[in-house]
């Protein structure tokens, strides 16, 4: 495909998201940019979610992991299910009860200020680092079949990239993002279908035809019952019901626009909505893996090295300009839905949390909004650097280390949460830090050595549920006096 043409889709693209924060932003203020003037439709926030809970990682690498990990992925996606509805049950009517904009704002009122803190630094290190990774990962797609080729620095490459977010987020915040959001969600659900329309095609597949090649292929076992593996059962399950909660309930990015929706029970609607359709474009996602495999092997096409390579190699350069117009587009929706909001609620994080700002009774609205400006961009700043970083070291393995430091992140949080609705007693909020930080340093411990010590076994995801359960077990051991909390 030729690099002009995949511009030009870019470009297109992009001028569509501009259109819509020009026309969303207008007299956008700081409620707007925070919560979206608490009026964002419920359908438009679950189908935005779609695409914020997914990213270029997940288009690119999902697909080509399915020869080794065959539907294994979907048994975490069914755990998501039961961590969808605590969500809705419990953890949205206390932000709605509380009338949060940062969810961190809940720790400071059950504990103290200094649990708020570190919860909102353990999320704004897990975002930064996990955004920049998945950018970086995306940007480097678009560095080898365009940019590179024109002779363009990778750091360019990026600059532009970060300066296009920039531009439709800057001033409407979650108020824009709600609606590109749905914009982008749109595109990338098309990139995977119009994807597997595209396959068919060449392997002159209908509707039925396609359904019992993905039925009937070996990499299509779905359920893995060695309770010694990885992807064990109940092991993945249990993890994808504490994932969802962790990583979307107790994350800021995931919450912000839930937040900003009219009503509680129109959040509860949103978040029921977009479970329904996570299932169904997961599903998709690995189906289109064994279709990818099913066309390299007929056409006799030799699979490459990295798996993540096999999607973008067969769209661009074996499937025809259809098909690779349409990986490009629904790649490029994966990527800056997943990467856009980030900015908006690392600011957020930063001056509720950090800053203090809806504490600041003695700023003016044009003070604080020129705050946030300021934060907004030194955070775009260090997604660059960070970006940049990663591709001076150019090593695969430190950014898998990346995407498993974030995850060890959440755990706090999750112990942190859980202690304040299910326990009765307050806890030491100075020593809350001491305990958030020692949790994950244990974990890293066991993991390290869990084949040694405990015959062969191999910790995955139930990391995050062990990393909650230190730091539970840590907050009950320096737990004050007992205290019903109102925040509780």
């Amino acid at each position: 495909m030729s690099p002009v043409l995949i511009l030009a889709c870019v470009g297109g693209y992009f001028a569509f998201l501009l259109l819509i924060a020009w026309y969303t932003s207008r007299n956008a203020g700081n409620n707007a940019y925070f919560l979206g003037n608490k009026a964002s439709p419920w359908y438009a926030v679950a189908f935005g979610l779609i695409g914020d809970s997914l990213s270029g990682v997940t288009f690119i690498s999902v697909p080509g992991k399915v020869a080794a990990d065959k539907f294994s992925y979907l048994q975490i996606v069914f755990g998501y299910i039961v961590g969808y509805i605590v969500i809705a049950e419990i953890l949205l009517p206390l932000y709605y009860k509380l009338n949060l904009t940062s969810i961190y704002g809940y720790l400071r009122q059950r504990f103290g200020p200094n649990s708020q803190k570190i919860g909102a630094v353990f999320f704004l290190l897990s975002r930064l680092l996990g955004a920049a990774a998945r950018l970086y990962l995306a940007a480097n797609v678009f560095q080898v079949f365009v940019f590179g080729q024109w002779g363009v620095p990778f750091w360019l490459t990026v600059s532009v990239i970060i300066a296009l977010i920039l531009l439709y987020t800057y001033r409407g915040g979650i108020k824009t993002l709600v609606w590109t959001d749905t914009f982008q969600s749109t595109f990338l659900l098309l990139g995977v279908i119009l994807s597997i329309v595209a396959i068919a095609r060449e392997l002159d597949l209908g509707l039925g035809g396609l359904i019992a090649t993905v039925k009937n292929s070996e990499m299509s076992q779905m359920f893995f019952w060695d309770w010694r593996g990885t992807n064990y059962f109940w092991k993945q399950f249990c993890a994808g019901a504490f994932i969802a909660i962790a990583m979307t309930g107790l994350d800021q990015n995931m919450m912000q626009k839930n937040l900003s929706c009219r009503s509680l029970g129109a959040a509860k609607k949103n978040i029921y909505a977009f479970t329904s359709v996570m299932v169904l474009v997961n599903l998709l996602f690995v189906s289109l893996g064994v279709l990818l495999y099913q066309y390299a092997r007929t056409k006799g096409l030799e699979i490459p090295a990295r798996t993540d390579d096999l999607f973008p190699t067969l769209a661009l350069h074996q499937l025809g300009a259809f098909a690779a117009v349409v990986f490009v587009v629904g790649l490029t929706a994966a990527t800056f839905s997943s990467a856009d909001s980030v900015l908006t609620t690392l600011t957020t994080s930063f001056c509720m949390d950090l800053l203090g700002m809806e504490e600041r009774k003695d700023q003016t609205d044009a003070q604080r909004t020129a705050t946030r400006h300021k934060v907004h961009i030194g955070f775009a700043i260090a997604l660059w650097l960070v970006i940049l970083g990663f591709q001076t070291i150019n090593s695969k393995a430190i950014i898998d280390a990346i995407f498993t430091l974030a995850s060890y992140t959440y755990g706090p949080l999750l112990g942190l949460f859980a202690f304040g609705l299910f326990a009765k007693a307050t806890t030491n909020d100075r020593l809350v830090p001491v305990v958030c930080c020692a949790s994950p340093l244990i974990c890293w411990v066991l993991q390290t050595n869990s084949a040694t010590w405990l015959r062969g076994y191999k910790m995955g995801f139930e990391l995050l549920i062990l990393n909650g359960l230190l730091t539970f077990a840590g907050l009950w051991l320096v737990r004050a006096k007992p205290a019903v909390s109102v925040a509780r």
